[in-house]
C-alpha cells in the first residue's frame, strides 16, 4: 500500500500549490493591472512492468502495456495575460494600455522592469513615476508650471504651460511587447522582469507593431474573475478531500493486513 500513499501525498501537494495560486488570485482581485496565475500539472514517472507490444508467446504480442503511475507534480504556474476591464478615473496620470504591451520602468539598480499597472504620479523632479517611485521610461520631465497634461493614444505627452495657447509636446512614451509574456518573471509591486523564456522586449510606440493604444484617465483592472476562482477553489477542495480518502483507505487496508497476518 506504500505506493498508493505516496501517490495520494503527491496529489495533496499539487492541490495545495493550486490552492495557493487561487488564493493569490483572489487576494489580488482589485489590484490594478494584475494578471491571474493558473497552476499546470504533469504526471510523474511511470513504472513500466511490461511495455505495450511485448511478445506474448508464439507470434502474439500484448495489445496493451502494464504500467502504473507514481503521482502528480506541479509543472509550473502559467500567467494569463488577458486584458482586464478598463475603469475611467479622470486622473491625468492614470494610463491604461488597450491591447498588447507593457510599460517600461527603471528600477533603482538600473534594471528595466515591465508593468501593466498604470497608476502613475509625479515625483519632486516632475518625472512620471509609479507608486513606489520607479521612473516611467523614457524618463520624461513635466514642467512644474504645467497646468494640464495630455497623453495621446499614440503615447505623445503634452503639457499646457501658462501664457501659451497651444500645448507643448514633452516627449513620447514607449511600450514593450514580448513573444511570450507568460515567461516574464514576477518580482512584486506589479512588476515583471525579462527572462530567456519571455524573449527580448520589442519596443515601439503605442498603436504600432501590434502594441496597444494608451487610454488616459483610465486604469486596467485585474483580470481575475472571482466567480471562476471560487469554482476552482471548490473543485480543488473536493479533489483534496478525495486524496485524503485514498490515504485513509490505504491506511485501513494496511492495518487490516497487519492484524490478519
Amino acid at each position: 500500500m506504500t505506493p498508493s500513499l505516496h501517490i495520494a501525498r503527491s496529489g495533496l501537494e499539487a492541490l495545495d500549490a493550486r490552492l495557493r495560486s487561487i488564493s493569490n488570485n483572489l487576494a489580488n482581485v482589485n489590484t490594478v493591472g494584475f494578471k491571474r496565475d493558473r497552476a499546470a500539472f504533469e504526471t510523474m514517472l511511470y513504472q513500466v512492468s511490461r511495455p505495450a507490444g511485448a511478445p506474448a508467446g508464439a507470434d502474439n504480442r500484448f495489445g496493451m502495456g502494464l504500467s502504473t503511475g507514481t503521482g502528480v507534480r506541479i509543472a509550473g504556474t502559467e500567467r494569463v495575460h488577458a486584458q482586464g476591464s478598463l475603469t475611467v478615473t479622470d486622473n491625468a496620470l492614470d494610463l491604461a494600455i488597450d491591447g498588447e504591451g507593457l510599460f517600461e520602468v527603471t528600477l533603482p539598480d538600473g534594471r528595466t522592469a515591465y508593468t501593466r499597472a498604470g497608476a502613475f504620479t509625479r515625483d519632486g523632479e516632475g518625472r512620471i513615476v509609479t507608486a513606489q517611485g520607479h521612473v516611467l521610461a523614457p524618463g520624461l520631465q513635466i514642467p512644474e508650471t504645467a497646468t494640464a497634461i495630455t497623453v495621446g493614444t499614440d503615447g505623445t505627452i503634452s503639457a499646457q504651460l501658462p501664457g501659451e495657447a497651444q500645448p507643448t509636446e514633452i516627449g513620447q512614451l514607449v511600450l514593450a511587447g514580448f513573444i511570450n509574456p507568460g515567461g516574464l518573471e514576477p518580482i512584486g509591486e506589479n512588476l515583471f522582469l525579462e527572462t530567456a523564456a519571455s524573449g527580448p522586449p520589442q519596443q515601439g510606440a503605442p498603436g504600432e507593431n501590434g502594441l496597444g493604444r494608451i487610454r488616459q484617465g483610465a486604469l486596467e483592472g485585474s483580470n481575475v474573475s472571482a466567480v471562476q476562482e471560487l469554482v476552482a477553489m471548490i473543485e480543488t477542495q473536493r479533489a483534496y478531500e478525495i486524496n485524503t480518502k485514498v490515504i485513509q483507505a490505504a491506511d485501513e487496508m494496511m492495518r487490516y493486513v497487519n492484524q490478519a497476518v
